[in-house]
């Protein structure tokens, strides 16, 4: 696929890939940026892609390192109701929106230091695991550049806080199961070694794939 195709759906980084526990660098608006296993695209291209991407998993946040893309960008939506993942249901998320967010390079700041553990969490990028009780600052405020390069900041508290906050986490290598004591991680050892072997086949494929593009992009040089 090329950087005109429009809306990309990326595939999403399991538990287990190395790019999740890396600490993402910061970006421009107008860096180029490029998905591996897609051409290059813009800033406002990625972010677009990565919000249908979103939406196609039912999700309420997206980070770019769950792409595989190691930098500090996010996005988000605010749904009518909050429903931590919305999965099962036919009604398309898009028809539910209140308000999107692209966030590059956010600075996270609590406002309320006041602990929240009322909600479900879960990950895309740990797809059937949900756990309780992780905790979350009740109250945020994030500063961050937009797409046209200016300085923003949001308030946001109790559900649209946590997801800012989850979202932040990845932007520095933390899951939201890493909040939580050793052995909740433990209770889901076996389905997070098996995301850990399809990181691992993911990541072989597409190393496979990208030599292959090499070598005939080099024969078509000849």
């Amino acid at each position: 696929m090329t950087a005109t195709d429009a809306h990309l759906i990326y595939p999403i980084r399991l538990y287990g890939d190395p790019v999740l526990r890396r600490k993402a660098r910061a970006l421009a608006h107008t860096d180029t940026l490029t998905v591996p296993g897609f051409g290059p695209q813009t800033v406002r291209e990625v972010a677009s892609s990565m919000l249908e991407t979103m939406f196609e998993a039912r999700g309420v946040g997206l980070a770019a390192p769950q792409v595989g893309l190691p930098v500090r960008l996010f996005v988000a939506a605010e749904y009518e109701d909050d429903e931590e993942e919305n999965e099962g249901q036919d009604t398309p998320l898009k028809s539910r929106v209140l308000r999107e967010f692209v966030m590059l390079n956010p600075v996270l700041k609590v406002t309320d230091k006041k602990k929240d553990r009322s909600y479900q969490e879960g990950c895309l990028s740990i797809p059937g695991i949900y756990e309780e009780g992780v905790p979350r600052a009740r109250a945020v405020q994030v500063t961050y550049t937009d797409l046209d390069g200016e300085t923003r900041s949001i308030e946001a508290g109790d559900f649209l806080a946590r997801v800012f906050q989850h979202e932040y986490d990845h932007l520095d290598g933390r899951f939201f199961l890493d909040h939580l004591p050793a052995e909740v991680t433990d209770d889901h050892r076996a389905e997070l070694l098996k995301m850990q072997r399809q990181a691992r086949q993911y990541l072989a494929g597409l190393s496979a794939r990208e030599k292959a593009d090499a070598a005939r992009h080099e024969q078509e040089r000849l």
